[in-house]
C-alpha cells in the first residue's frame, strides 16, 4: 500500500442512456418505468472505480463497504444520467468518496461510499476459505 498514491481531489465520472433494462420495473426495485435506484447505485459505484483503480499497482482492487445515498428525483427511458465521485478523504486502506448523479434536467441522487483497498489474491484465498467451509 504505501506505493500507492491515492490523494483527496481524484475525480471520474461515467454515464449510460437510461434504456428499459435500467429501469425499476424491469429490475424489480420498483413498478414505475423510470430508473432503478440499485441501477443508480451502480452508477456511483462505477464512478468511484474510474477514480482510483487504475493508479493502484497490480494484484489490488477496490471493493464497496458502506453506502450513504439518497435517490431523489425520477429519471425517465432515453434521459442521459452521468453519475460522479470525488475522493474526499483517504485513511489507510479506506477510500470516502462524495458520489452524485444528474440527469439532463437535475440532480437525481447523491450520498458517500467507502471503498477498501484489497489485495485480490488474498482476497480471494479469504473468499475460497469462507466457501468451502460451506461444503
Amino acid at each position: 500500500m504505501a506505493d500507492i498514491e491515492l490523494a483527496p481531489g481524484l475525480c471520474a465520472s461515467t454515464e449510460i442512456l437510461v434504456g428499459t433494462r435500467d429501469t425499476a420495473h424491469h429490475v424489480g426495485s420498483g413498478k414505475i418505468k423510470v430508473l432503478a435506484t440499485p441501477v443508480m447505485v451502480m452508477l456511483l459505484e462505477e464512478a468511484a472505480l474510474n477514480a482510483v483503480e487504475h493508479l493502484l499497482p497490480p494484484g489490488h482492487q477496490t471493493v464497496g463497504t458502506h453506502l450513504d445515498i439518497q435517490h431523489v428525483a425520477a429519471t425517465p427511458v432515453g434521459m442521459r444520467v452521468t453519475a460522479s465521485a470525488e475522493l474526499i478523504a483517504v485513511d489507510g486502506r479506506k477510500l470516502t468518496f462524495e458520489v452524485w448523479a444528474e440527469d439532463e434536467k437535475e440532480r437525481i441522487g447523491g450520498g458517500i461510499h467507502e471503498r477498501i483497498v484489497v489485495e485480490v489474491a488474498r482476497f480471494d484465498r479469504r473468499v475460497s476459505t469462507k466457501s468451502a467451509a460451506d461444503d
